[in-house]
């Protein structure tokens, strides 16, 4: 009997240790990128939704996703980094961090702008949480001041919880020989904040990520030129269509997907594949495995950021 479960308790280890081996082979030995969340800034289900789209999570909670964000892994050095602190910030730390070794936290963490589900994951950094040590918060100006003259915020600079890292637009930041970062600013309903997107550049590859911008066309660049550059492009998709919400949509101006496509249409098929879009409210149905709007974008040679998944940079 003895010998028996002496067995039994061999096989077990060797199937959790091929398992883990398997998973080592499907993780890039380059640069890549992770994708933590994928919801709008409220994530999804959103608070008081009695809607459809919101009321068949409770019964089915895989169907759930967290607010939008994307982790950069450098594997060859053990780094990693975070694009916005989203209210999911401790669940999604604790997932980019098995990307990495022997690391609970990433080595920096960049904001795009003052909106709830973009910032305000970086209180789990203070003293109530984990109190951290001299997290690096890379920030533009307002930002920047935003953070250091307004409580509960202002409190983890005093504490050194955190540290403010100084961004200046369209100015490379060097990360480390491969990974720079430059951030680039877009219209957007700047409250308390400027917004920016990032280029990541690793190499002779870059990236972007612009999870919230207004309409393409108030922007004085353009994105399709941008599309061009990228070898992958993180976009705002936060509206499918117009009248997807029971308010004046002009209130939250975003591109809906409707319009990107139309707009991007023009691209060739190799620059289509570059686009990832993310950053969808509760009532966008791309949020929806499998309905007609994803196989829409599938269909229009689109993708569709799809949380945890790995995506080499």
């Amino acid at each position: 009997m003895k010998v028996k479960s002496l067995l039994y308790i061999i096989f077990i280890l060797c199937v959790f240790s091929c398992v883990k081996k398997e998973k080592l082979k499907n993780i890039p030995s380059v640069p890549y990128f992770v994708v933590l969340g994928v919801a709008q800034d409220a994530g999804y289900p959103q608070i008081a939704c009695k809607k459809e789209c919101c009321l068949k999570t409770y019964t089915n909670s895989s169907l759930e996703r967290m607010v939008s964000s994307i982790g950069l892994v450098d594997p060859i050095t053990n780094e990693s980094w975070m694009f916005d602190a989203t209210p999911d910030f401790t669940k999604q730390t604790k997932l980019l961090s098995t990307y990495t070794k022997n690391k609970d936290i990433p080595d920096g963490i960049f904001l795009t702008h003052g909106h709830i589900g973009h910032y305000t994951g970086i209180m789990f950094l203070g003293r109530e949480a984990m109190s951290a040590t001299k997290m690096p918060i890379y920030t533009m100006p307002r930002m920047k001041t935003y953070l250091e003259t307004n409580g509960p915020w202002s409190q983890l600079v005093t504490n050194n919880n955190i540290e403010l890292k100084a961004l200046k637009k369209d100015s490379s930041l060097v990360l480390n020989e491969r990974i720079s970062i430059t951030p680039i600013l877009v219209p957007h309903r700047d409250e308390y904040t400027e917004t920016v997107g990032y280029l990541i550049n690793n190499t002779s590859k870059k990236a972007l990520f612009i999870p919230d911008v207004d309409k393409w066309e108030k922007w004085d660049r353009s994105i399709v030129d941008y599309i061009k550059q990228v070898d992958i492009a993180f976009l705002d998709a936060t509206f499918f269509k117009n009248g997807e919400i029971n308010r004046d949509m002009n209130e939250v101006p975003h591109p809906f997907v409707e319009e990107s496509m139309k707009l991007f249409e023009g691209l060739t098929n190799d620059d289509k594949k570059k686009i990832y879009f993310i950053h969808f409210n509760h009532t966008n149905p791309l949020l929806g495995e499998g309905s007609d709007a994803e196989n829409r974008v599938k269909e229009r040679g689109f993708n569709i950021a799809k949380q945890n998944s790995i995506i080499k940079f």
